[in-house]
């Protein structure tokens, strides 16, 4: 998969849904932010999920897909009523904006045929420790302003795989009965997620 990556064409695609669907004030500014970053190079994890250079923006269209279509089989011609195209478009594309700049490459010894050699990999080191899904809410927030619904959707994007829930805090519950499409991004992110993408090894 990480040898089929285009970049500067995933780079354009995401550019093309954002700007067709998003057009809030400061919409525009995040995204040069964006082009500004390591996000649409970096991987969207170092062991896991797209771990490979590209894999954040492979990610976030991945998700933008599913979740539009889950969106579609669950509401049918009410999708539009439940969500806007805006909306949708927020919550997908923009809710792993947490990782921008933590992703770094360094080198390790490895053992290849009896012998030690340096190899690359992703090593993760997180500038602005604010958590995962409120992170994202966080730096978005400095650009735009995000509804509620935008917000509880990002914020909980990892539905029980958020160390908050992990820990104990059952807020997320109340978070998904008020706020269905959060439900909805949280299944599109896991689809995406083991469906749609591999991890290098």
């Amino acid at each position: 998969m990480a040898e089929e990556i285009d970049i500067k064409k995933l780079e354009a695609e995401f550019c093309q849904i954002y700007l067709d669907n998003i057009h809030r004030e400061g919409s525009r500014e995040l995204l040069e932010y964006l082009k500004k970053t390591d996000f649409f190079t970096s991987p969207a994890s170092t062991k896991f999920h797209s771990n490979f250079e590209g894999g954040l923006v492979f990610h976030s269209i991945n998700v933008y897909k599913r979740f539009r279509q889950l969106l579609d089989d669950e509401y049918g011609e009410r999708r539009s009523e439940v969500i806007s195209d805006e909306s949708m478009a927020i919550m997908s594309l923009l809710h792993d904006i947490c990782k921008v700049n933590c992703y770094k490459v360094d080198y390790r010894n490895v053992k290849v045929d009896g012998e030690w050699t340096k190899q690359p990999y992703f090593a993760y080191s997180d500038d602005l420790p604010y958590g995962h899904g409120e992170k994202s809410v966080y730096m978005i927030s400095g650009f735009m302003r995000l509804s509620r619904e935008e917000a509880m959707g990002i914020n909980w994007h990892m539905g029980g795989y958020d160390k908050r829930v992990i820990g104990g805090d059952m807020s997320i519950a109340t978070a998904f009965y008020a706020y269905p499409t959060a439900v909805v991004l949280h299944i599109a992110d896991v689809m995406a997620t083991y469906l749609d993408e591999e991890t290098i090894k």
